[in-house]
């Protein structure tokens, strides 16, 4: 897809409503430092359009992008590492569980796993509740050109033993430095919008 226009259209926070669009969309989920703001920017060919921050945590709301007046991006909350009370955690939890059960127009969603490392807890609990709302996530392995090629296959493998994930499950490794998985990344998508 040639991306033409890409725009924050709606912010939703613990409280808001949630919009009832016609578009498809297409969700995001990941830790809080996983790289959701650089893999959505690379995405759309931006630089800044998702903020990207040195401290994690900053997407505290669910962002709807508006892409082509086409279909919407949404980035949920990233979950994890942010430094703020269980209270609001679970509020979080609670506003990303509403949009999955209630989106009428969500046709994938990705999640963002950091290849270098062993999906922990948190991981595993998105996963499964993913699964639990009746969608078959597709897994980001981000921050590809950390590693070695030697190491992709196995951290790879590492990723799907421990999330317990499907053979069929798809498991994309992506660089926001090379881009090296986007095509692939906007084959998925692309398929998704069609069905």
């Amino acid at each position: 897809m040639v991306v033409k226009s890409a725009d924050l259209e709606t912010v939703c926070g613990i409280t808001s409503k949630l919009p009832d669009n016609l578009l498809p969309e297409i969700a995001f989920a990941g830790k809080s430092n996983v790289g959701k703001s650089s893999l959505i920017n690379g995405l759309l060919n931006r630089k800044s359009l998702a903020r990207t921050s040195a401290s994690p945590g900053k997407t505290q709301t669910i962002n709807f992008y508006n892409i082509n007046q086409t279909l919407y991006f949404v980035d949920l909350p990233g979950y994890g590492y942010a430094k703020v009370s269980q209270e609001i955690r679970n509020k979080w939890g609670k506003m990303i569980e509403r949009y999955l059960h209630s989106s009428k127009q969500l046709k994938a969603v990705f999640l963002l796993i950091d290849i270098r490392h062993e999906p922990g807890e948190n991981d595993k609990v998105m996963y499964d509740w993913i699964v639990q709302n009746g969608y078959e996530p597709i897994i980001i392995a981000t921050k590809l050109d950390k590693i070695k090629r030697s190491q992709i296959a196995k951290n790879i493998k590492i990723i799907r033993d421990s999330l317990h994930v499907s053979k069929e499950t798809k498991i994309i490794p992506f660089s926001a430095v090379s881009k090296q998985g986007k095509e692939e990344i906007w084959d998925v998508i692309d398929s998704s919008i069609i069905d």
